[in-house]
């Protein structure tokens, strides 16, 4: 044909990629056939939101918000619908996102009826001064800005009441499960990490806390540098297990610094910071992270992680268990 020759072969789209998490120390013992199968199936319907973000050229910001708010929605994992109950049987959510490029970052902790404090926590990040908003006054920004807010009774569920239930009997009776059951049973979160096509990098991550909280608990899901992190010189990073360690241990600010001031690899960091560091103090998790080159790291000391990856070929890959 005429001019075919001068024709220039489309431009190969960037590498980019999506990690998402939906919690740490699942006793995978106790995991029935089917409720590994509704995981997986919502797992996967995150990785697509997100990876059909990425696909586009859309920001790494967004394809994180894209697939949180799968994981927000379904009843089976603790954030936003199916959050887990504080002592007085009520929902008290945290979230936080960082947007790489710019290392900005918003969060929200203590929130009751925000249908998805992801978006929220966005919100924070670019419509207010500020980095951490806390209850009421988070929910006016949600307000001001026309996010879906639902009554308390949408994010309760039955699985939930029964589970703060059992724990408090517990506390009665003075008895106690073995540590890694306690752990897989009191906490959870969700997260995603992602590299867009413009080598941009963001994080965020969501939580219903931790089961029977009290006095206003908030962990490190809302805290910046410690559940949550994303900077392009080194990586992004979100994670998932026992708040009060990974806030100490400042677990995601310090794998990037491993990064930036010890020059160790991705993995090496991660490592390091999650297996020895977080473990030595005594806390129980995981991460998820990526770098700019694309590497991801996943490590968890905890019996099991909900996790996926999902790159430009568009094919997920999904876990629960050590392999």
């Amino acid at each position: 044909m005429p001019g075919r020759s001068q024709d220039k072969p489309a431009k190969p789209a960037a590498p980019f990629v999506l990690v998402i998490h939906g919690g740490a120390g699942v006793v995978t013992t106790e995991l029935t056939p089917e409720r590994e199968a509704a995981v997986r199936a919502t797992l996967e319907q995150a990785l697509r939101a997100g990876h059909a973000v990425l696909e586009k050229g859309g920001a790494s910001l967004d394809a994180v918000i894209a697939a949180i708010k799968i994981l927000e929605d379904s009843p089976l994992f603790n954030a936003g619908k199916g959050a887990v109950l504080t002592a007085e049987g009520t929902v008290e959510m945290d979230a936080s996102v960082m947007d790489g490029a710019t290392r900005k970052a918003g969060a929200v902790a203590g929130v009751k009826h925000v249908k998805n404090p992801i978006e929220l926590a966005r919100m924070v990040m670019e419509k207010t001064p500020h980095v951490l908003l806390a209850g009421e006054g988070a929910e006016v920004v949600a307000k001001q800005h026309g996010l879906p807010l639902m009554p308390p009774d949408y994010f309760i569920t039955e699985p939930r009441r029964q589970q703060l239930k059992r724990v408090q009997e517990q506390e009665k009776s003075g008895k106690k499960k073995a540590q890694h059951e306690t752990n897989a049973e009191r906490t959870g979160t969700v997260g995603a990490v992602a590299l867009d096509q413009h080598g941009n990098l963001a994080a965020g991550t969501s939580t219903g806390g931790m089961v029977n909280k009290k006095f206003g608990r908030v962990g490190d899901s809302p805290i910046i540098g410690a559940g949550n992190y994303a900077d392009n010189r080194t990586c992004a990073v979100s994670g998932t297990g026992h708040g009060e360690f990974f806030i100490r241990s400042v677990v995601a600010y310090d794998i990037a610094a491993l990064m930036e001031y010890k020059g160790l690899s991705l993995a090496a960091a991660a490592d390091e910071v999650v297996m020895k560091k977080l473990k030595a103090l005594g806390g129980s998790g995981g991460v998820i992270a990526v770098d700019g080159k694309g590497n991801i790291a996943m490590p968890f000391n905890s019996e099991g992680m909900y996790r996926g990856v999902i790159r430009a070929d568009g094919r997920p890959t999904i876990a629960i268990r050590k392999e």
